[in-house]
């Protein structure tokens, strides 16, 4: 006969990038018995990064899933307990709070880190997903160096896009920027900035029909949408800048959250607005998205979740 009895805990971890599995380190350490559970992309977005460079400690560089499966294999180590299943509702009415995964199995937990990440907007490309990792890119930090003295393109018209095309241009010697509109959604000052570039070439009115290539991307085909006039462009990378998504549904109505559905963290802190609740890593953080940030604020979620615990009494 089934049961429907939930499973009791102290602490339960949401995500399995740089900051839940850094969250779970601490926690374990810290002797909360943490349960993290991976969700849909184990290992999160590292795992479709090829080399990581500017991460500490790894001198000659690392590949990006090889590093998650160092942070799952240190996690594990120090006694959290992983494992594969998906957050799928969430109740934070009352403490404990009640998190269900995969739809039937409840989990009732006296404090709860979100590490669900962010995922990288894509254009939808059949092309853009069979050279991603191949010169294909939703990270122009991360994966710039890469192409160092090499023609690049990339797509978007925010801040990010105008902070990525600026950031390419010092490494890159043409940066190919395309815009749908006749104008960008980038802070005046940025679109400033971009225009003042000179190895920055803007195409305005244009969308991207096919990234060329291989085994490596080898060019760009383009399509001025007001004139139906193709180009052909060749680049060695195409850099992806048109937004990030937080994996934040779950906890709307819950959380708060801005208009973009990151959830807003008190300053300072991993602490969101309900008790017991923290949240680290990209699913809090549109600015910096980094590894090394995200695995800072996983240790902060452990930490202000350890201190909450101990305020209340509770281990």
């Amino acid at each position: 006969m089934e049961t429907n009895a939930s499973e009791k805990l102290s602490c339960l971890i949401i995500g399995s990038g740089p900051a839940g599995y850094t969250a779970a380190i601490y926690a374990a350490r810290a002797n909360l018995k943490p349960v993290l559970y991976q969700g849909i992309q184990p290992g999160g977005q590292l795992t479709i990064t090829t080399e990581v460079e500017n991460y500490p400690g790894y001198p000659e560089g690392v590949m990006g899933p090889e590093m998650m499966v160092d942070f799952e294999k240190q996690a594990a180590r120090v006694g959290a307990d992983i494992r594969y299943g998906i957050a799928t509702k969430v109740d934070f009415s009352s403490s404990p709070h009640k998190v269900w995964i995969d739809e039937n199995k409840l989990i009732e937990t006296h404090t709860v880190i979100i590490a669900t990440g962010a995922s990288a907007k894509w254009l939808g490309l059949e092309s853009e997903q069979r050279l991603n990792g191949f010169g294909v890119s939703a990270c122009a930090v991360c994966d710039g160096f890469f192409f160092k003295g090499k023609e690049v393109a990339i797509v978007g018209a925010g801040d990010t896009a105008a902070e990525e095309a600026l950031y390419l241009s010092k490494l890159c010697t043409t940066v190919h920027m395309f815009i749908r509109r006749d104008q960008m959604r980038a802070s005046k000052i940025m679109q400033e900035r971009v225009m003042n570039v000179t190895n920055i070439k803007i195409y305005w009115n244009t969308d991207t029909e096919e990234i060329l290539g291989g085994n490596n991307v080898t060019g760009v085909r383009i399509k001025n949408n007001k004139t139906g006039e193709l180009q052909t462009i060749l680049v060695s990378a195409f850099f992806v800048a048109i937004g990030h998504q937080p994996n934040s549904d779950i906890f709307k109505g819950w959380l708060d959250m801005d208009d973009a559905g990151y959830v807003k963290t008190v300053p300072g802190t991993s602490k969101t607005n309900v008790e017991g609740v923290f949240a680290a890593g990209d699913v809090q953080d549109k600015i910096y998205r980094q590894a090394v940030t995200a695995a800072g604020s996983g240790c902060m979620a452990a930490l202000d979740a350890e201190r909450w615990l101990t305020a209340k009494g509770i281990h």
